[in-house]
């Protein structure tokens, strides 16, 4: 099994996609030892922007196994750095100055040992008084902390349920609950991950139910924070939310089908064009050639899938899964060219199993 090394952590990948997607996004986050200067190199790389706070412990590390013969994923989270009071203080300050001319801000994952249980609700307060929305992705007594402020909430199922204390087995159920935390004024949206289930977005007035999209499926990694990253690039350009999180849940799937240590962001020389939502158009460029595959396995599959949301009609339908038949070989082909190999030779992925699957936050 090949082994590679690649960036990680939910803002990280958030604003890596977003950069992919055309949407330019800054990187925020703590960074310490041997292992943080490699991930601002690798986040340097990718030509995401960036800014650090400089900590005295390592930055984690974690890694993920493919096993191949049963193609089932296993992550090793190891633990993260020890942040001192006034590392916490840097970090939000750096949030401040950063997020000054924003019109979104993105919060994601755990947080580190060190940092207050309700730092969630500081930055909430922070991007509140800066004119921003913010998008929340937590779980756990970080997200029971929240008392207000957050613009979109986007918890799996597994995740609403231990912060409501209620099984939640309907999605009636799931609608209500979320609906309880928009009335107690902790957020105005929640977009519900029900995993190979799709989504559901939920407003005070409103809620749907998104389904998933069948995708082949090559790595978990990323794919959850992919779909944030989609449904604010539709917020970002001013959609409807529906299609927002439908072009999210459509990010999620493409993420689904790329191999984690390929997700380069996209350089402006890559050779890579798209004639409208549902008809895509591939150009491998030569020398660029893991650029050339990010862009057409997250944008172009993405937008692909999108595309299959809006078909009214049986021929439209049909004309969306050829176009995702098409695109399916397509990926396979720049694979191909990102591996060194030829340009008319198609490998196979090394995951060959099917999902119905937008995300990875399963219950």
């Amino acid at each position: 099994m090949p082994l590679g090394a690649t960036r990680g952590g939910g803002g990280i990948n958030v604003a890596r996609v977003l950069n992919v997607l055309g949407e330019r996004a800054t990187a925020v986050f703590p960074s310490g030892g041997h292992s943080g200067r490699a991930l601002e190199d690798l986040v340097a790389t990718e030509g995401v922007p960036s800014r650090t706070v400089t900590i005295r412990g390592s930055t984690r590390e974690s890694f993920t196994v493919n096993e191949e013969q049963t193609t089932l994923q296993y992550r090793f989270v190891l633990p993260g750095p020890l942040l001192t009071p006034r590392e916490v203080d840097s970090c939000v300050h750096l949030l401040s100055t950063t997020a000054a001319d924003a019109r979104f801000v993105v919060a994601s994952g755990s947080l580190p040992p060190g940092v207050p249980v309700d730092f969630y609700q500081i930055v909430a307060d922070i991007v509140s008084d800066l004119g921003a929305r913010l998008v929340l992705d937590t779980s756990g007594p970080p997200l029971r902390a929240l008392r207000r402020g957050v613009y979109l909430l986007k918890p799996s199922i597994r995740e609403l349920r231990e912060c409501v204390g209620r099984e939640l087995q309907t999605i009636d159920d799931q609608v209500t609950a979320a609906r309880d935390l928009i009335a107690s004024g902790v957020c105005e949206v929640v977009v519900l991950s029900l995993g190979a289930a799709g989504a559901v977005h939920v407003t005070a007035k409103e809620a749907e139910h998104c389904p998933s999209v069948a995708v082949p499926v090559v790595s978990g990694v990323g794919a959850g924070d992919s779909m944030v990253a989609g449904t604010l690039f539709g917020l970002a350009r001013g959609w409807e939310l529906r299609d927002s999180v439908r072009f999210g849940i459509a990010a999620g799937a493409a993420m689904l089908g790329t191999p984690a240590r390929h997700c380069a962001a996209a350089p402006t020389s890559t050779a890579t064009t798209h004639n409208s939502a549902t008809t895509p158009r591939w150009v491998i460029a030569k020398g660029d050639r893991c650029a050339s595959y990010a862009a057409v396995s997250i944008r172009s599959t993405a937008e692909t899938v999108y595309g299959s949301y809006r078909s009214p009609s049986p021929s439209q339908r049909a004309r969306s899964r050829r176009i995702r038949r098409s695109a399916a070989d397509t990926m396979r082909r720049v694979a191909a060219a990102a591996s060194g190999a030829t340009d008319t030779e198609v490998i196979p992925f090394r995951t060959t199993c099917s999902a119905r699957a937008g995300f990875v936050d399963t219950a």
